[in-house]
């Protein structure tokens, strides 16, 4: 009778054609290194097969896994085709193979035929002139339960022998292998799964307007005065192009915001906006962050590392402050937005991208270019679309909701119910802003902070207390006094507040009383005609001399009465 026990064995003299020591240290070296040279399991497992029937002299072999619902299905096969072992006239046994699995017990038949489990099995796939075939099955586990099946085939011609207690020891140290390698693959494919799901998640869950082309102003944009429609059309119309974007305002109001709904009304939507600030790298480091470097290309750069262009490959990139770059970095990035081509630090390969790019700036850049400090030719290559941001004074009408618009915000933020006063938002409405909407932001925030009930007054507003930090530093600004001892420069006509008076007599409250008419004006005409003829009647000399800026001596001059004087 055959032995079809659970680790039986049938002694045998000799171990001719077994795997002897040196043969299978080599064997498992071999299959060592194909399990260690790819995640694709199929293949490994079909390598690892042919490696087995090599150096063991084995006819067939088979391996089993275990699917999702725990059912075993051949994965590999070897000496026969997959779907013949799948779903040929005498499938291979797989409920033999089961019973190796759950009872983690080899199994070895000594003659297929006289089995009744494998009688047809054998007899399709051999010959009658054959002589006895044997089975070793051996399960596949690591720490847990077995999750599949190992099993050779040989053929005895009554002159080979072997050992099959030998043979068992072997197949499952090869099964040890094929069970790590099994298990890192379904951790890996688990993991990507898992990451799959998050992304999903976190994509659903990014505050992005589901519907920014609805109505006449952006979602993600508060107010609804004439200035801020003018954007928004002008948004809706450049978004969808590939027009390179120069968004040009004062600083707080606003850019990045509109350089993301550019972003998200494009065909690039789904794509990364990535942004950098300009202003916020020296010039070695901007470089690295914007191109990438190469491995070992400097100090520190232990690992290579892609830059923002190809970060944002396929979609926006916005550079913010690009009017800080120097000019030696001016003419390395004009030649991506030319060619669309760059290498990375330390590297010589060039590299392409399809990138769109939206650009901000609060400086003055054409006066730059006639100084020099500006590229002509990079501004004419990024000045293709030019968007200008109002400043929050010239859409006074749009402070009552972007203030209340902060104090919900604030409220979610703290969990508190406060609210405005009439009166409050009426002295906002007022108020010049020079630091536009992100000096507004810090101006509800203050307020709410020190707010003793919930109704924030009027008289709660840190500029009925002169308390308020913009009217102070645009003050001393202007007179050229320190600030924390340090000096400031004159103001600029692009940070400068708006010289038109409010309903209030003064933007920013000065409890010492101003001089009189009489007194101030005759005295202020002198100071005008003096500073005018010391620039050569050049209206922005003599501005820069007064810190002041062009519109506000312009108005000096008309309000005095003094005429220009042609040269």
């Amino acid at each position: 009778m055959p032995d079809t026990s659970h680790g039986g064995h049938t002694p045998r003299p000799s171990s001719q054609g077994g795997a002897d020591g040196s043969l299978a240290l080599i064997t498992m070296y071999e299959i060592s290194k194909i399990l260690g040279s790819t995640l694709n399991l199929e293949r490994s497992l079909r390598d690892v097969l042919n490696i087995l029937s090599s150096y063991l002299q084995m006819r067939r072999g088979v391996v089993t896994l275990s699917d999702d619902a725990g059912l075993l299905e051949v994965v590999a096969v070897t000496g026969m085709s997959l779907t013949g072992a799948r779903e040929g006239e005498a499938c291979f046994p797989l409920e033999a193979m089961a019973e190796v699995t759950g009872t983690a017990m080899p199994l070895i038949i000594y003659d297929m035929a006289g089995d009744p489990r494998f009688t047809k099995y054998a007899a399709q796939a051999y010959t009658v002139e054959d002589d006895i075939q044997s089975l070793i099955a051996v399960p596949i586990k690591t720490t847990t339960r077995p999750f599949g099946t190992l099993s050779i085939e040989r053929h005895r011609d009554g002159t080979t022998r072997f050992q099959f207690e030998h043979d068992v020891r072997f197949l499952t140290m090869v099964t040890n292998l094929i069970g790590q390698t099994v298990a890192l693959e379904r951790k890996v494919a688990a993991d990507r799964d898992r990451l799959f799901l998050e992304k999903a998640r976190l994509e659903k869950a990014l505050p992005r307007p589901e519907k920014p082309l609805t109505g006449k102003v952006l979602e993600n944009v508060v107010g609804r005065s004439q200035a801020i429609l003018r954007v928004s059309a002008q948004v809706r119309q450049v978004a969808p192009s590939r027009a390179t974007v120069l968004l040009r305002g004062e600083s707080g109001t606003g850019k990045e915001l509109i350089a993301r709904a550019i972003h998200y009304l494009s065909p690039r939507a789904d794509k990364p906006f990535i942004k950098v600030n300009c202003a916020a790298l020296p010039e070695n480091l901007l470089e690295s962050e914007l191109f990438g470097h190469e491995k070992g290309s400097f100090t520190g750069a232990t690992s290579e590392r892609k830059g923002r262009f190809e970060l944002a490959h396929g979609g926006t990139l916005f550079l913010d402050e690009i009017g800080e770059i120097t000019p030696h970095f001016q003419a390395k990035l004009l030649r991506v937005l030319q060619e669309g081509e760059f290498e990375r630090v330390g590297g010589n390969r060039t590299l392409s991208v399809d990138v769109r790019l939206v650009t901000a700036t609060n400086k003055d850049l054409e006066d730059a270019v006639v100084k020099g400090e500006f590229r002509a030719d990079l501004y004419y290559r990024i000045n293709v679309v030019p968007i200008f941001l109002p400043a929050l004074r010239e859409r006074r009408e749009d402070v009552p909701l972007l203030a209340q618009f902060f104090l919900d915000k604030y409220n979610e933020e703290n969990a508190r119910s406060l609210r405005f006063s009439e009166a409050a938002l009426d002295v906002m409405g007022h108020c010049s802003f020079p630091g536009n909407v992100r000096e507004l932001e810090n101006c509800v925030y203050r307020a709410a902070t020190l707010a003793q009930q919930d109704v924030i007054q009027d008289f709660g507003l840190s500029c009925r207390h002169d308390q308020c930090l913009s009217a102070t530093l645009w003050k001393r600004r202007g007179t050229g006094k320190a600030i924390g001892g340090l000096a400031h420069a004159p103001v600029t006509e692009a940070d400068a507040p708006d010289p038109e008076p409010s309903d209030h007599g003064w933007d920013f409250p000065d409890p010492t009383p101003p001089p009189s008419c009489d007194e101030a004006e005759p005295e202020e005409r002198a100071r005008l005609i003096a500073a005018m003829e010391k620039a050569g009647w050049v209206q922005a000399k003599a501005a820069r001399l007064l810190g002041m800026t062009p519109r506000q001596i312009g108005y000096a001059l008309k309000k005095h009465d003094i005429p220009l004087k042609r040269l």
